[in-house]
């Protein structure tokens, strides 16, 4: 049985969004899944109520009465509140009673928590946050995306190989191609720390490296050096991309409203939906050892949904096992 905690108290429309995309999940996964729901125990059995249909067999209530804020200071809001449903639904997994985590809080409490409580697989310096992007050809994972402001070219470097790892073992794409986002393709382009990483991309065994890649070859999922998979950066770049993102789909359904009736359109209906964050569920949290899940503050109940999807695939497919081996190839030159 995959266990899958969720903080029910997360996101901006907490209880109500991460109970229905609860339920849309159970129904779509098959037996042998239980969601634990962690929060309030009478605000969650409260909102179950409005699924009297639902097998409540596949559904655990973990009473956590405390919530951390989106503006708290997050390693201090997690050892202050370790009744929190943050601190509470990690804790099952680092006690051995959940095998993942999925929630849309405080993204800073979320990474603080799971390197506390998870640990950092070793020669991982930080945990990254990987967010699935949609473009013309296949979605590209980007990390960081927005989790480390300030990296060093070891720690850029180490985000192609947690990067690579997800989309070959999860995604399912046998030899991922890597780009690293800069101001332009040369060798000579960007500051001090990605003219150095560069370099360490290039020389790293196990890496496909494409070499430097600009922000506008992201949307159309390839650069004249072939598609790509992965597009590293530092969390303050990939931040900025990713809000860029969100906007992109807000621009183009305004665009297309213009024209009476063409939003009706289920061809069209069908082509916005590639540009629907939550059609890619949540942002894995790689790096650390055990498996969390990062969404969006203003998630829908679709997104939730695709968000416990993300992280059954990543325990089915012992994503964290495979990054254990990773880095450890990648120590000693030697499988692990």
């Amino acid at each position: 049985m995959i266990r899958v905690a969720l903080d029910a108290m997360g996101g901006d429309g907490a209880p109500r969004v991460e109970i229905e995309g609860a339920v849309r999940a159970l129904e779509d996964l098959p037996e042998g899944f239980l969601i634990q729901l962690v929060g309030p125990q009478d605000v969650i059995a409260a909102e179950l109520a409005h699924f009297p249909d639902l097998n409540r067999a596949r559904v655990e209530i973990h009473h956590a009465p405390d919530v951390i804020g989106m503006g708290e200071k997050p390693l201090t809001a997690v050892r202050r509140k370790p009744h929190s449903s943050l601190a509470v639904g990690l804790g099952l997994q680092a006690n051995g009673h959940s095998d993942a985590f999925v929630s849309a809080g405080n993204t800073g409490a979320i990474l603080a928590g799971s390197t506390v409580m998870f640990g950092l697989h070793g020669g991982v310096d930080r945990a990254s946050v990987g967010a699935l992007l949609p473009t013309a050809e296949h979605p590209v994972l980007m990390l960081d995306a927005g989790a480390n402001v300030d990296c060093s070219a070891r720690e850029l470097r180490n985000f192609a190989y947690l990067g690579s790892t997800y989309m070959r073992d999860v995604i399912g794409r046998p030899d991922p191609a890597v780009g690293l986002l800069n101001v332009g393709e040369e060798d000579s382009k960007g500051g001090a720390i990605l003219k150095e990483v560069h370099q360490l991309l290039k020389d790293a065994p196990r890496i496909r490296y494409v070499g430097n890649i600009e922000g506008r070859d992201i949307l159309p999922g390839h650069t004249r050096h072939g598609h790509i998979d992965v597009v590293v950066c530092d969390g303050l770049v990939g931040n900025v991309v990713l809000k860029f993102y969100e906007s992109v789909i807000q621009l183009v359904s305004s665009l297309l409203g213009r024209v009476p009736g063409l939003l009706g359109r289920k061809d069209v209906q069908d082509a916005l939906g590639m540009l629907d964050y939550s059609q890619y569920g949540g942002a894995p949290l790689l790096g650390v050892r055990g498996v969390s899940i990062v969404c969006h503050g203003s998630s829908t109940a679709n997104a939730i949904k695709h968000a416990v999807r993300v992280a059954v695939q990543s325990v089915e497919s012992e994503l964290d096992e495979h990054i254990r081996g990773e880095f450890a190839l990648h120590q000693t030159g030697e499988p692990a």
